[in-house]
């Protein structure tokens, strides 16, 4: 396929205005493109449909491998200092433990990262602290108040969070304001990639057409798919590599007062139970009277194999069902709080859902031309590691279209097939198909009792 050079003048359509789409049209208008436009079928943004909708995630270095560790220190600059990105990152450290009863994969997994980081050439210097004793640990984050039983690990004082929601929305008002053009609801829902078999006839290459569910017909010289966890509904071909692929969230409400007694928290990831955040304002504007802790398990995650799409995992259309987590990530959830703020670890769960994301084999992005079809591009394989790389990643997008081929082996197509239950070293537990999972959720029962 021979690719022409991209000009000023170049359109662009961006399918998903999730972490990923809206940071591809960021770059491109940055870097002078003028003719953008941006899809979704979630009707506001953030999007319902971003993994990227959320309260809060990491953002950290700490990678075994230097390349992505590169990466995220560089996107940790742009955190700080974009005017964009700045007022929605909190620089509170990152804690990462293991507990007592964690399994020498957990352990090994930590030595090897706090060896990686430790040694990075860019990594600031004395900010990391090895935490070897519970004793430590507390001496380090005060905050704790739970027994800590068993942890050890270290402090990395060049990370913290961001306040995940807020940064996209602020993201879409500056591509409003450059004149972006944006669909939402059904005029953004993209149903179909066309030419197919169908319609070859009536649209021809060398465009990449997307057909909405308002069925109107959509072109560009450069189409790239941004629609994470949900783009093998769209582009089968992408399900051989993409996995759908979840992971349970919970929030603990708190109070003003007790909100103000944890601020400064670092995040606190222990490996082998799930990782929490110090308390955000729980309304959207942010509210002073609730605040919320987001809370999450660790696990090697959950499929949905829809026998209509091949065996494809893809995210279940029900909101209900997304909005119920399983038992069992509720009991490590439960855990963790127990052993780091045991004063909240009875407390309702609320806001409990899913957060679906693609997930690859090898824990790579794929960022790359998508064979048999003219100027389509795949940009996801989030892994669940991309918010952190929101200011740069839409720039990795950008420097493959303008190379017209990606020449980082990693991120190129893949052409093998993953069925997505493999082994992934970084993470605890196996792979299970969440529709085996005895789950619980507020509106779950009632909406399977209608079916």
């Amino acid at each position: 396929m021979s690719l022409p050079s991209p000009s000023k003048e170049t359109s662009f359509l961006i399918v998903g205005a999730g972490t990923i789409g809206l940071s591809t049209a960021l770059h491109l208008s940055n870097r002078g493109y003028r003719n953008i436009v941006v899809l979704d079928r979630g009707a506001t943004i953030p999007s319902a449909y971003s993994a990227g909708n959320d309260l809060n995630k990491i953002v950290r270095a700490d990678y075994e491998d230097a390349f992505y560790a590169t990466h995220a220190l560089n996107a940790i600059q742009a955190w700080r200092t974009s005017p964009v990105f700045s007022p929605h990152y909190r620089q509170t450290g990152y804690l990462v433990t293991s507990s007592a009863a964690a399994p020498s994969k957990v352990t090994s997994h930590i030595s090897r990262l706090v060896a990686s980081i430790s040694s990075h050439p860019s990594q600031p210097t004395s900010s990391i602290t090895s935490l070897p004793t519970p004793s430590a640990v507390r001496g380090k984050v005060p905050h704790l108040t739970g027994p800590l039983t068993g942890w050890s690990g270290y402090f990395n004082s060049h990370a913290g969070y961001a306040s995940a929601a807020p940064a996209l929305k602020a993201v879409y008002a500056e591509l409003l304001a450059r004149g972006i053009t944006f669909h939402l609801g059904a005029s953004g829902d993209a149903v179909a990639i066309l030419p197919d078999a169908e319609t070859a006839r009536y649209f021809p290459a060398p465009k990449s057409y997307i057909r909405t569910a308002d069925n109107q017909i959509h072109y560009a010289d450069v189409v790239v798919l941004a629609t994470g966890a949900h783009t093998a509904r769209l582009l089968p071909a992408a399900g051989a590599q993409l996995t759908a692929k979840a992971w349970a969230v919970g929030h603990v409400r708190v109070n003003a007062g007790e909100a103000a007694r944890l601020r400064g928290l670092p995040v606190v990831n222990c490996r082998d139970l799930g990782f929490l955040f110090e308390p955000a304002p729980a309304g959207e504007e942010g509210g002073e009277e609730e605040w919320l802790i987001k809370v999450c398990a660790h696990g090697g995650g959950y499929t949905n194999t829809c026998k209509e799409h091949g065996s494809t995992s893809l995210p279940p259309s029900s909101a209900a069902e997304n909005n119920a987590i399983p038992v069992e990530d509720e009991a490590l959830m439960r855990r963790l709080l127990q052993e780091a703020l045991p004063e909240f670890s009875n407390r309702p769960l609320v806001r409990r859902f899913v957060c679906w994301c693609a997930d690859t084999a090898d824990s790579e992005y794929v960022i790359d031309y998508v064979p048999g079809y003219e100027g389509l591009v795949l940009a996801g394989g989030d892994s669940g590691h991309a918010f952190k790389m929101f200011p740069i990643f839409g720039g990795w997008v950008v420097d493959m279209v303008e190379a017209r081929a990606q020449k980082e082996k990693r991120w190129r197509w893949k052409a093998g097939s993953s069925d997505g239950k493999e082994d992934i070293d970084w993470r605890v537990g196996g792979v299970k198909d969440i529709k085996e999972t005895s789950r619980k959720g507020d509106d779950l029962e009632a909406a399977r009792a209608r079916l």
